[in-house]
């Protein structure tokens, strides 16, 4: 896979090393299981699969070789190029100006816009509206896209959906940039809707059934259809799609439970023309991390600490997996660790900062899972388990550690 020219401050000493490990000791991700750094009175279980996917470094790459290669012209970003606030802070610092917040509230006025303006395309996309509107004023908004491949593998996708006469679901968070994209390219040529989650997906269902009035549907996805959407007609042949930073296992959950609803519709003799199959648009890097988070849980922790933007869809899937098994703390850096007794972590239910006082069991050792979503820097994950190990006395050397991890890790591929 290509490697990409990210800054030096977004790696890490330690962290890289034991992940460019895992990748030569198991290239084909057959082995999920974490990596255990034994520090002596405090032990870290690492994820497999963790930080910086495909996608996000090439939008980094990009976005810093145009502050590199165009100092004395105004740079724009669409919105947050990807969701961690280091990244975004960073950006700014160096004079990139934001366009919009992620929920599409404008920031700056379309007027203020020049031809001879950059305007960089986050790793989300951005919709067909946004890209014809930067062409009329003279801004070509493919010179700069650091449009995610895989994104851009949905919404093909949804262009042989739509030559097939399906109409497209979109398993993900309508407001949401990405989401907005993919629905906005989906529509060219078909019908779409969104659908939240697996109840959502139940709602569909039983109006495809005809247990509930038609007219629920335009009440329950108000805002999350196509316009013109005849539920008579659009939703007799459908095929699922999603946004990449869902849950793999929902879309999937999604796709089997409608997969089921048209069998029972029509018939599982005549399923080829009522629903297809599109699984093979799940993103491999939310895909790797969740599975690395399954392998993380079947270790015995204390707790979990999870690292990531708090308005990072693919970071908030991750805790809610932890969530299910241990106590878990999302925190955005090593900041919001205020003490060895006092944690400031993120609700993401509630929305709100909470602190947690004595977070540290009085115990020996103190086992904790570590990991992070896939746009935070492998940097920030080092100063997260440097901070936590500064509380302890009497660790063992940090390289030593390392070292043995690695040893074990190979041994065990």
């Amino acid at each position: 896979m290509k490697r990409f020219d990210v800054p030096q401050f977004y790696k890490s000493s330690f962290i890289s090393r034991i992940k460019d490990s895992r990748k030569l000791s198991d290239p084909r991700k057959k082995d999920f299981s974490p990596t255990l750094l034994d520090f002596g009175p405090v032990r870290f279980f690492i994820a497999r699969h963790f930080g910086f996917c495909y996608g996000v470094e090439n939008a980094i790459e990009i976005s810093y070789k145009t502050l590199e290669q165009n100092p004395q012209r105004r740079i724009f970003l669409l919105s947050e190029m990807i969701h961690n606030p280091g990244v975004n802070i960073d950006l700014t610092n160096r004079g990139v100006r934001f366009i919009m917040d992620t929920s599409g509230r404008q920031l700056i006025d379309w007027d203020e816009l020049q031809p001879e303006d950059i305007v960089i395309i986050p790793a989300f996309g951005t919709t067909i509206e946004i890209q014809n509107m930067l062409k009329k004023k003279g801004i070509d908004p493919y010179r700069y896209n650091t449009t995610c491949p895989f994104v851009e593998k949905v919404w093909n996708r949804s262009v042989q959906l739509g030559n097939e006469n399906c109409t497209i679901i979109i398993h993900g968070k309508h407001n949401h940039e990405e989401t907005r994209a993919t629905f906005s390219h989906s529509i060219q040529n078909s019908p779409a809707l969104i659908v939240r989650d697996l109840k959502e997906a139940g709602l569909l269902s039983s109006i495809i059934l005809g247990e509930r009035d038609k007219n629920d549907f335009y009440k329950l996805f108000a805002g999350k259809y196509s316009e013109k959407f005849d539920i008579k007609n659009e939703l007799v042949k459908i095929g699922v799609v999603n946004q990449t930073t869902m849950l793999a296992s929902e879309t999937e959950a999604i796709a089997n439970l409608l997969r089921e609803t048209m069998i029972k519709k029509y018939g599982i003799e005549n399923l080829k023309e009522h629903f297809v199959d599109t699984r093979d648009t799940l993103c491999y890097a939310t895909y790797d991390n969740q599975e690395a988070t399954y392998g993380l849980l079947e270790e015995k922790a204390d707790f979990a600490i999870v690292v990531g933007g708090y308005n990072s869809s693919n970071t908030s899937h991750i805790v809610e997996l932890c969530e299910e098994k241990l106590e878990t703390y999302f925190i955005s850096s090593e900041e919001k660790i205020i003490s060895s007794n006092e944690i400031k972590h993120y609700n993401f239910h509630s929305k709100q900062e909470i602190i947690k006082i004595n977070y540290l069991p009085m115990k020996n050792p103190v086992d904790i899972i570590l990991t992070s979503g896939a746009s935070c820097p492998d940097a920030v994950v080092d100063r997260v388990l440097q901070k936590i190990l500064s509380f302890f006395n009497n660790t063992r050397n940090i390289e030593d550690v390392i070292t043995e991890g690695i040893i074990r890790d190979t041994n065990n591929s």
